[in-house]
């Protein structure tokens, strides 16, 4: 792995160096644009609406909109002359505990390593957050932007978690949402034995990216002149349910299934 960043934490006047690394990997399936006639790759190009012409790069600026079709321009040089500095340093700000933090707020995570000579520096941070049950939350410049974080203990390493700011999160209150819905008592005993019913460590190995399996397996079957039979249409589902003949139900599978794997 490569680092995508390189500097230090600052936790009061102790100072750990280490570098940021990206925790995280996309299984996405790149596909390319083709002309269909001759599977010639599609090139954009950058057109004026005005002209219908090629415009060249050098002729290029960028516009914000103030208004409908009114723009204020803002050079490159303006741009960088407010830009933040980068950072060398993630300064811990203050300490939380993590379950105050909505998962909304939750962004990319990263993973910290100590550089050379900081492994105890890093232990004992490492350490305490975990025996106090705290995350720290500091402010630095990543790839040009401010970015604020979370640092938490995970295992026998440190993690950043990138967060977003509150500006950044929108408010539900747009949503229709089900104030005054009566429910019964029967409804949620029989949703809360449910949920006990499928309640297990979870275990993230289980779940897998099937369509991007699907896609690769397609590709590789195509490329060797195979073809593979089209999935059969789902029936669509209704939305008019008896809850709680839906609730028994799922909670009768359940306990089935609960027994298979007991024996």
């Amino acid at each position: 792995m490569r680092p995508v960043w390189k500097g230090s934490i600052a936790f009061g006047l102790v100072n750990i160096p280490v570098r940021l690394y990206s925790a995280t990997d996309s299984e996405s399936v790149a596909a390319h644009m083709l002309y269909k006639k001759d599977l010639s790759r599609i090139r954009f190009q950058r057109v004026a609406e005005s002209t219908g012409k090629e415009v060249p790069a050098e002729e290029i600026v960028k516009g914000y909109e103030v208004e409908k079709d009114q723009y204020v321009i803002l050079s490159d040089e303006e741009i960088a002359g407010i830009a933040p500095e980068k950072s060398t340093g993630i300064e811990i700000q203050t300490f939380v505990a993590e379950s105050e933090i909505s998962s909304l707020y939750f962004a990319k995570p990263y993973y910290l390593e100590p550089d050379k000579g900081a492994g105890k520096a890093y232990a004992l941070l490492r350490e305490a957050l975990a025996k106090t049950g705290k995350v720290g939350i500091a402010q630095f410049v990543l790839r040009s932007k401010d970015s604020l974080c979370a640092l938490k203990p995970q295992g026998q390493g440190l993690v950043l978690n990138a967060l977003r700011f509150a500006s950044e999160i929108r408010s539900m209150d747009e949503l229709t949402l089900p104030v005054k819905e009566k429910l019964s008592a029967g409804e949620v005993t029989l949703a809360t034995k449910l949920i006990e019913g499928m309640t297990e460590k979870f275990d993230p190995s289980k779940y897998k990216d099937t369509y991007t399996e699907e896609v690769q397996k397609l590709i590789e079957a195509k490329a060797k002149g195979q073809k593979r039979p089209a999935a059969a249409p789902k029936p669509p589902k209704s939305n008019v349910i008896d809850l709680v003949a839906a609730l028994q139900e799922s909670l009768g599978t359940v306990k089935k299934r609960t027994k298979r794997t007991a024996a």
